[in-house]
């Protein structure tokens, strides 16, 4: 089986054990039920923020689909820097994933910090003009 049919596999059995149906998740993702049911099929590529909300909505750690534990995951030993010994796990098949993920993090924290920011000359012009 391949990793994206393990990771939509695992969607569908949280889905399913939350008692969630197609629709719920549509109506979540804001998407018909048709074209959520395409995700859980294949039929539909399945982006990385569409596998964070769904993660949200479920209420999972990505980790639970992203299966960060397998057998796949490549451990090495390191003694650089500091003498001391640290072990850095690498996911070759995670890696694209995982940087989409950071980056989508990333430009949410960007949005929230503009939004702050907007939100202080907001109340800093309602100060002034009360």
């Amino acid at each position: 089986m391949m990793e994206m049919e393990k990771i939509i596999e695992k969607i569908a059995q949280q889905r399913s054990k939350k008692g969630y149906t197609f629709e719920n998740m549509a109506h979540e993702l804001d998407i018909t039920p048709a074209a959520y049911r395409k995700i859980e099929t294949g039929e539909t590529k399945l982006s990385v923020e569409r596998l964070m909300k769904i993660s949200e909505i479920l209420e999972e750690d990505l980790s639970t689909f992203l299966d960060m534990n397998s057998k796949n995951t490549i451990h090495s030993l390191s003694n650089e820097g500091s003498g001391n010994g640290y072990v850095e796990t690498i996911n070759n098949d995670y890696k694209d994933i995982i940087k989409d993920i950071k980056e989508a993090y990333d430009k949410l924290i960007r949005s929230k910090d503009e939004q702050i920011s907007l939100l202080k000359e907001q109340l800093a012009f309602l100060k002034e003009n009360k």
